[in-house]
């Protein structure tokens, strides 16, 4: 077993994951039909991205657990997600923020990462970097639509983007990646991506006619398993049916 390596993995699979059961509220809820579809769409594609890295991870573990191990039989604890993911979007100028700046951020991780020299992990990104490629379009579309539109849905959208900003912070901070990792082209540094994720989101944000917010960081830690209040209600909810009958096949 990699210790380093399994909780990098289990790091990028558990943002995957947890943007994905965010991103599942929007089903039947969305502003319009086609909404809905899109907002499923995008889920999968996040849904898509955890299994394959949470099946990686198990194997890197050796204990025998399987993707349904650890994205339904971990605690709040054992998950390594940021918290950006995790927290309440039901305000629909909050989920398009927020996408915006994961899908900027994940479009520049997995391009990198799809040059790493861990085949697995360059496979998945492969994949992946088409799929958040799409996501960043999708909420690019949104936030300069509603950013450029009435004055009530600036000024949401204004809002909404001001909401989310503090907790892009955590996105950069590479304290939890192993330098060797890095060294030995498997992981990518999250600091170098930060002038690169800043211009893509920045320019959206000026085509929006929105102001870049001038906020303070959130506090961090999701990396280490410190979560928001949010985090326990969401993995009851996503946890609750195959904990109640962990021995059922479906």
């Amino acid at each position: 077993m990699n210790p380093p390596l399994l909780d990098y993995v289990l790091g990028l699979a558990d943002d995957a994951l947890i943007s994905a059961q965010r991103m599942s509220w929007w089903i039947s809820r969305s502003p319009q039909l086609e909404e809905d579809v899109a907002m499923a769409n995008i889920g999968l594609d996040q849904l898509g991205q955890a299994r394959s890295l949470l099946a990686y991870a198990g194997q890197l573990e050796g204990s025998g657990r399987t993707e349904d191990h650890l994205a339904y039989f971990r605690d709040e604890r054992d998950f390594r997600n940021v918290k950006l993911v995790e927290r309440d979007q039901r305000d629909f100028g909050v989920a398009m923020a927020r996408l915006l700046i994961f899908s900027a951020w994940q479009v520049e991780l997995y391009a990198a990462l799809a040059r790493s020299t861990d085949p697995t992990l360059a496979g998945v990104a492969g994949k992946a970097v088409k799929e958040v490629a799409y996501h960043l379009d999708h909420a690019r579309h949104w936030v300069v639509r509603l950013g450029d539109g009435t004055d009530e849905s600036h000024a949401r959208m204004q809002a909404a983007l001001d909401a989310e900003w503090p907790w892009m912070a955590e996105l950069f901070d590479g304290s939890h990646v192993a330098a060797e990792l890095v060294a030995d082209g498997v992981a990518v540094d999250p600091a170098t991506l930060r002038d690169a994720v800043l211009t893509r989101v920045e320019s959206v944000v000026a085509e929006a006619t929105l102001t870049v917010p001038q906020v303070s960081p959130a506090v961090g830690g999701g990396r280490r398993g410190l979560h928001t209040e949010a985090m326990g209600y969401l993995l009851a909810e996503m946890q609750h049916l195959t904990r109640s009958h962990p021995e059922a096949a479906w």
